[in-house]
């Protein structure tokens, strides 16, 4: 069992004020956006590949609810982070490349301007809940602790978090900070039930009045354990099984469920813009199933398996049924496709690299992007990975090019383009995408 500390409010003097800052808007502008404009509920599992949902063909897990929602919604064939946990928050909240403000491991550099900075200046009520992994917590990486971004900062009225400034356990016994003071009330209880239950709270208070909620899961990450639904749950200890990943999996999918029943409950639905993705592959040990395709996971790769992420969503009346999107889509497109959704214009000084898609959420066209593009490392001092890519064809800034319809894996980098007028054409395309973004 985790030791856990009694109730402290000395986490991070200052967060007080802070929220009370980020809460304060032109006199009236609450008032007049009430009841107008979309929430947006933006839902990202931690470790969870585009193999592991049922409605994307998964036959190793029971994933009910979010196959549901793809039913009733859309589901993204195309959807791309970045290989590693910290470097896709980077790019899905503040809408750039990483060779633009990607720091360190575990760090959002304070002076970014996030998706809930936009909206929320412009009168939306903004909560984050879940793993947050942004301040610079690791016990291992002292030189970077306290150099990132507390909730507050990067633009949350509300938090309930595991690993802001303090790393222990996110599952049984959690330790987990709720608006700057830590909880001591959570004995045998279980973290994402812990965050599930803050959320539900956020979405009933804040029901009459526009909101986002961003729920970067613990769920699925290592270790691999029971969940209350599991039968081992009752047991003192837990001795991590890789078998325990599918009873993860399909917790996590229970936990989306209890926030679309929620959004029902309280008649949202309609007017809510819901998202759900994963912010990068599976866990190298975890193998799944597709039929009789067996799919390793490639967490911290560059592959398909580290970088294509599953994206479902929902909005009843707004998004088509049944619809499956072949568009290419990467995390930088969140930002904006968040600020258009809300009707928040974009400062003209803020850099942004994605394209909205809401468009294609309505059933229309919209402006679809033609590659997406990856510049990645860790921390400082690691070896830089870049590249661009569309839906066959992927280049590194090596220059090994490859063709992902036949070589999935990248085993064959094509050596000749000479006899290839395909990947020759491919070539000469994305290597303009790659000197373009430096």
């Amino acid at each position: 069992m985790v030791s856990r500390p009694s109730t402290r409010r000395d986490f991070l003097k200052g967060l007080t004020a802070a929220a009370a800052l980020a809460l304060q808007s032109p006199a009236g502008l609450a008032q007049r956006s009430r009841q107008k404009r979309p929430n947006i509920v933006l839902i990202m599992a931690d470790d969870l590949g585009y193999e592991c949902l049922g409605c994307n063909g998964s036959t190793s897990y029971r994933t009910p609810v979010l196959d549901e929602l793809a039913r009733t919604g859309m589901r993204f064939e195309h959807c791309y982070s970045q290989p590693l946990c910290t470097p896709s928050r980077v790019q899905i909240m503040t809408g750039q490349y990483n060779f633009r403000n990607y720091k360190a491991f575990g760090i959002l550099d304070p002076g970014e301007t996030t998706f809930a900075h936009l909206l929320g200046k412009s009168g939306y009520a903004t909560c984050v809940v879940g793993k947050w992994q942004l301040y610079g917590s690791r016990a291992e990486k002292k030189q970077t602790h306290g150099k990132g971004s507390t909730p507050q900062q990067a633009g949350f009225d509300e938090h309930c978090l595991w690993q802001v400034d303090r790393r222990q356990g996110r599952y049984r016994d959690p330790l987990i900070v709720e608006n700057g003071t830590y909880r001591d009330d959570l004995a045998k209880r279980y973290g994402p039930d812990v965050f599930c239950d803050y959320a539900l709270d956020f979405l009933e208070r804040k029901k009459d009045h526009p909101f986002l909620l961003y729920f970067p899961m613990a769920l699925t990450h290592d270790p691999f354990v029971p969940t209350p639904d599991s039968p081992e749950w009752t047991r003192q200890r837990h001795k991590p099984n890789n078998e325990y990943f599918a009873d993860m999996v399909t917790y996590m999918d229970t936990i989306v469920g209890r926030i679309v029943a929620k959004l029902d409950k309280l008649g949202l639905r309609e007017n809510t813009l819901l998202l759900f993705t994963g912010d990068n592959g599976t866990h190298r040990r975890i193998e799944s199933r597709m039929g009789a395709t067996v799919v390793k996971g490639g967490k911290g790769t560059t592959t398909n398996a580290g970088t294509h992420v599953p994206f479902v969503a929902n909005w009843p009346g707004t998004i088509p049924a049944g619809k499956v999107c072949d568009d290419l889509i990467d995390f930088t497109d969140f930002l904006p496709t968040f600020t258009e959704t809300a009707g928040v214009s974009i400062p003209r000084n803020l850099t942004t690299d994605g394209r909205s898609f809401l468009p294609q959420l309505c059933g229309r066209p919209g402006n679809p992007r033609e590659w997406v593009f990856c510049h990645y490392f860790r921390d400082p001092g690691n070896p830089v990975q870049r590249f661009a890519r569309d839906k066959r064809w992927k280049l590194y800034q090596t220059g090994a090019l490859f063709d992902l319809q036949s070589d999935p894996l990248e085993q064959r980098a094509i050596t000749s383009d000479r006899s290839n007028t395909g990947a020759a054409a491919a070539r000469r395309r994305l290597q303009v995408v790659l000197d373009s973004l430096r």
